[in-house]
């Protein structure tokens, strides 16, 4: 059997393909086309805003059904054929039939986006060696910043050719990307077992992952969605500048998933953690205290690296605490659903926000600090409440 599998390089370039497919592009991808989509009356100005959260909500059903899916198709054959979900669903996207059709092929394509989250690394990384874990998980959802980065660069590209024809461009895109990854999945450990026991996945240190994942979500998306918009009309320097400044992050998102997998290859997931934690603090305070550009650029480039980032840290901090690999799988995919959950939950929120403080974009910026706060203090509150429950009970 190992003689038929993938080089260990192709099946990492494959988890990479699929991140890029199912995420990077699929979601990043929509936010340029926005204005397009407005200017050439596809939809109303409302229904285009509201379209953009069908994504999430497919990606977070696609994070529920992931394992399901993989245990009656396989693993391999999941990847290959949500990938191919998103290329037809960029096709799809070319036809403005109603407003109906497109939810659904933005659904359909979060969803691809979902399932390739929870089974991509899992699949790649138990076929490598050890020592190089962590950087080889960064490599692989490294797919998400080039996708960030390819929405200042690539989309404006397509776009000089048509709003349809950038939906098949991109189209065209991810079926390339599916072909090159199509025979690098490996075969062996494809397929996902039968769902772990309570207690193969039960550690105390758990729940502090889970909380900290679901502050991490609720902090990274005021920067996300309105980071753009804060520099060109809330600081005043246009959109050139504020399209600049996106391409800062998007070179922040291609290097945080390597530079972050790395560390924790180093240090460690927990210490990395930390780490990337009060990095994105410091950050995102410079964000809303200063507007000097000698200051905004290197924090928006660590403010860039940090939703990327996290996913390679968090995934090795739960291959250290389950037991196994399908409690792994297990514990990965429930984290997947909160974040996922959460990071619905807050584009509501901080839109709803924006809208009734009249566009106070450094008040969003400040509640996207204090969560991440939260869950740089969670681990020693965490630690705090375990010893004091240990000596309740030898009390």
């Amino acid at each position: 059997m190992r003689s038929t599998q993938p080089h260990p390089l192709h099946a990492v370039l494959a988890g990479l393909c699929a991140s890029l497919v199912g995420i990077g592009l699929a979601r990043f991808a929509y936010t340029p086309l926005v204005p397009a989509l407005i200017e050439a009356h596809w939809f109303a100005a409302n229904d285009v805003i509201s379209l953009g959260a069908a994504n999430l909500l497919g990606y977070l059903a696609g994070a529920f059904c992931a394992r399901p899916m993989a245990r009656l198709f396989t693993a391999k054959r999941s990847l290959q054929w949500m990938m191919l979900m998103v290329a037809l669903a960029f096709f799809a996207c070319a036809l403005p039939v109603s407003v109906l059709w497109f939810f659904t092929w933005r659904f359909v394509s979060g969803l691809a986006g979902g399932v390739i989250m929870v089974l991509a690394a899992g699949t790649v990384l138990p076929y490598l060696p050890g020592a190089r874990k962590g950087l080889a998980s960064g490599a692989i959802f490294l797919g998400l910043g080039l996708g960030i980065a390819a929405t200042g660069t690539l989309v404006p590209l397509l776009l000089e050719l048509g709003l349809r024809q950038t939906w098949i461009g991109l189209g065209l895109i991810a079926l390339l990307l599916t072909a090159l990854s199509w025979t690098g999945w490996p075969h062996a450990v494809a397929t996902v077992p039968a769902p772990a026991s309570e207690a193969a996945v039960a550690s105390p240190g758990l729940g502090l992952l889970y909380v900290q994942y679901a502050l991490m979500a609720l902090g990274l998306v005021p920067m996300m969605l309105f980071l753009v918009d804060y520099v060109a009309r809330g600081l005043a320097w246009g959109t050139h500048s504020a399209a600049n400044l996106w391409v800062v992050y998007g070179l922040g998102a291609i290097v945080g998933p390597v530079a972050y997998g790395a560390l924790a290859d180093r240090i460690g997931p927990a210490a990395s953690t930390r780490v990337a934690l009060l990095g994105q603090l410091l950050a995102i305070s410079v964000l809303g205290l200063s507007s000097q550009a000698l200051l905004l650029v290197p924090a928006v480039f660590v403010i860039g690296s940090f939703p990327p980032g996290i996913v390679p840290i968090t995934l090795g901090r739960v291959q250290q605490l389950a037991a196994n690999p399908a409690a792994q799988g297990a514990v990965w995919s429930r984290a997947t659903i909160i974040f996922a959950l959460f990071q619905a939950l807050a584009g509501y929120l901080y839109s709803w926000l924006f809208a009734s403080s009249h566009g106070n974009h450094v008040l969003l910026f400040c509640i996207g600090g204090a969560a991440v706060a939260l869950a740089l203090l969670s681990e020693a509150l965490w630690f705090a409440l375990r010893a004091a429950g240990r000596r309740e009970v030898m009390g």
